[in-house]
Order: structure tokens, then sequence, then C-alpha cells
């Protein structure tokens, strides 16, 4: 597969450091692309799960590509999500090409694009903190357990699943929040007249345009989804959004391919472990 020229590519929601992290496939497709632009827009890694008995080489391989793109002059925007909210405390910090944030007005094509991960949103983040750590491990538990059921399905020549998503839609109050998340995001920035806002955090992609509620006005709101299920990412090309969805077919007949990125340095990995460690000890 020749890689794709991309002017904009958002990740968000990657968890590394947890098992349902989907850290192989992200790299292939991160091999695939030559951005001009990356917007890595929060829960790229989950300190609130972190341990330091699982950090794959795979995980790590994810890092040394993204930093490969700043080695390259290729701008890397990392903006903060609750899962690693630790790293709220350095915002701002700028290292060449790479930025530390909490938010991002990006211009895009004399178009102004609100970029945030969304979890302000969410009123169990905001009151019940311990609530929302909870139900992470839950569902990094029902990961485990739908990757196993995947694996026995791939083996009969079935169709994958996903539990979470079959749980999310048979329930009315996740379908309520989705929609309030959306609806929310997509007023403040009709408010603050902004073209584009763009989120992650529900793990659920989409490009559409929204109306706000009380006021005339519309905006374009996107959400880059995720890399633990749906696997998925916007891109922004020669004047239009879309939404990148891996499909293991397309990088069947692909050989990965290794560089000096991939391998450099590998053992000194601990030394990450170690770091993202003391975040978690910090905030205790």
């Amino acid at each position: 597969m020749a890689k794709r020229d991309v002017n904009i590519v958002v990740i968000s929601d990657v968890h590394l450091g947890t098992y349902g992290c989907q850290a192989k496939e992200l790299l292939r497709y991160l091999k695939s692309i030559r951005p001009k632009q990356v917007i890595l827009n929060g829960d790229i890694i989950d300190i609130w799960q972190f341990s330091k008995s699982y950090w794959p080489e795979s995980h790590m391989k994810v890092v040394r590509r993204l930093l490969k793109f700043v080695t390259e002059g290729i701008p890397v925007y990392y903006l903060t999500g609750n899962h690693d909210e630790m790293l709220r405390k350095f915002a701002d910090f700028n290292l060449g090409k790479f930025q530390l944030l909490n938010k991002l007005v990006l211009d895009v094509d004399d178009k102004k694009a609100w970029i945030f991960h969304g979890d302000v949103f969410d009123v169990t983040m905001q009151h019940s903190k311990w609530l929302a750590k909870l139900g992470a491990v839950g569902y990094d538990t029902l990961i485990i357990l739908n990757s196993m059921v995947n694996w026995f399905l791939t083996t009969l020549g079935r169709q994958k699943m996903s539990f979470s998503q079959k749980i999310k839609g048979k329930f009315k109050d996740a379908v309520k929040f989705i929609n309030h998340f959306e609806q929310t995001a997509a007023d403040l920035a009709v408010d603050k007249q902004y073209d584009y806002v763009i989120c992650g955090h529900i793990h659920h992609a989409d490009i559409r345009t929204i109306k706000a509620t009380d006021a005339p006005g519309s905006v374009l709101y996107l959400n880059s989804g995720d890399w633990v299920e749906s696997l998925t990412a916007l891109e922004y090309h020669k004047g239009n959004w879309s939404i990148f969805k891996y499909n293991p077919a397309d990088f069947a007949s692909e050989p990965d391919e290794e560089d000096k990125a991939d391998t450099e340095d590998l053992n000194n990995s601990l030394d990450i472990k170690v770091l993202l460690e003391k975040f978690k000890v910090e905030t205790h």
C-alpha cells in the first residue's frame, strides 16, 4: 500500500497501556500516511489504568512512530483527555514541533476548528470521578472478554462482534448521552463562532452538521472515534473531512514495515513506564 498524503489527521482514545488498545493496527495506519499535521485528541496514553507489568513493544512502537513525525518536522499536537489528565499540569509545553495543550484552535483553509477531548461535558467525570474510573476498569475487562470471543468467532469463520456497542445500542440512556454530548459541543461552538468542533471521548466517530438549540446557526461536528473498538480517525485532505475506518483486508498483503523508529532504544521503554507510574503516584 502506497503512503497517502493527508493534510490533517486527528486521532483520539488510543488508550496505550491497556489490553484493549489496538496498537498494531494503529501502527500500520500511521505508517500508511504522510500527514502534514497530527492532532492527538486525548486519552492517547491511559494513565488511569497504567500498569508497569503491561507496556507491550507494540505500544512503544506507536510512541516512536509519533516521535518520528516530530523529528521529520511535522507538527504534533497532544491534547489532554480524562485518562491522561495528569498531563494537564504540563499544558502549553512546547518542544520543537511537539505541543502539549488542553485545547486547540486551528486555522483550516480560512475556517476555525475548535478541538478538545470533550470530557468536560461528562457529568460523571465532573462529579463522580471514582465511578468513571471504576467504569473504565470494567470496560477494559469487557474488551478482553470480547477479544477472546472474537478469536473464537474468527476461528469458526464468523464475523466479529462488539459487546460494548451492542450494550450501548440497547440502552436509551447511552444513546441520549451521546446526542446530548454532540449537541452541547455544537451549541458552544456556534456561540463562539467556530466553523468546526472536533472531539473524542465518546468512542463514536461522526461527521455531521448540527444546528444550535437556542440560536441561529450551525457547525460541523466531528468526532474521531477510538482505537479500542471502532479503529477510526479523522482525516482532512484537499478541503474535505472524512472518517478513516481501519479495515484489516486493506493491510493484509502489506508486510509490517520495520524501521529505526520501531526498534531503536526499545530497551529504554522502562523509562516511560517509570515516568507514567510517577504521574499516577503524584495524583494520589
